[in-house]
């Protein structure tokens, strides 16, 4: 278990298994492409370019800093020919993002998360190429202290996926743009206790670790 002075996804947050199209008819959609997730063996690190908001109901979380690091086999591309899938993604356990420096819509309260299980990240190749976030069950709880005293356990009834568009370049980003997923909000006056989702907008800056003048891509 770790507990975290954060906000997250990860998301964060976070985030299942990986991106699956099955067929089942004429109207069926194609099955998933080949995905290669390069360079082999590689470690690499996310980072927060600019703000990451997560947002309940009424109430809004904003964070200034986040990353993810490599620790032991997490953040870190598979060994070829592991790195490649000729007929799905290419999955990758990940560490959960860090954050910090947040502050909340609602004036007055302290913020702490929990983060527990298995997280993963599933790249799957494509027109735009995703990176799904693969959370478990209850694998996030966002706590808030003070005038509002409000738990929000994301996945709060099985895992969940969260994905996201991954975009090659220097440095390639991950890119949460108003991505839902399941909540249960519990608590008293001024908790949005009626909400069922909440959304994830962020972006993380996606770097080479290993060797920093590579790049992290996926392609075909």
């Amino acid at each position: 278990m770790r507990t975290r002075p954060l906000l997250a996804a990860t998301a964060g947050l976070a985030l299942t298994a990986g991106l699956t199209l099955t067929g089942g008819g004429p109207a069926a959609a194609d099955a998933a492409g080949s995905t290669t997730v390069g360079p082999a063996g590689h470690a690499f690190a996310a980072t927060l370019n600019g703000t990451a908001t997560f947002k309940a109901g009424s109430v809004t979380i904003t964070c200034t800093t986040s990353s993810s690091a490599p620790s032991g086999d997490t953040n870190r591309v598979p060994a070829a020919p592991g790195n490649t899938n000729p007929a799905g993604p290419v999955t990758i356990a990940v560490t959960s993002p860090v954050y910090g420096d947040c502050t909340g819509s609602l004036p007055g309260v302290d913020i702490s998360i929990t983060t527990t299980g298995a997280w993963t990240v599933s790249m799957q190749n494509g027109s735009p190429s995703t990176a799904t976030l693969n959370a478990p069950a209850q694998g996030m709880v966002l706590k808030s202290s003070g005038l509002a005293n409000c738990t929000v356990t994301a996945a709060p009834d099985g895992p969940t996926a969260i994905t996201t568009t991954f975009v090659n370049g220097t440095p390639s980003q991950l890119v949460a743009s108003d991505v839902t997923f399941p909540v249960k909000v519990e608590g008293g006056f001024g908790c949005p206790t009626s909400a069922t989702t909440a959304t994830l907008n962020a972006t993380y800056d996606i770097t080479d670790v290993t060797d920093p003048s590579s790049q992290i891509t996926v392609g075909s």
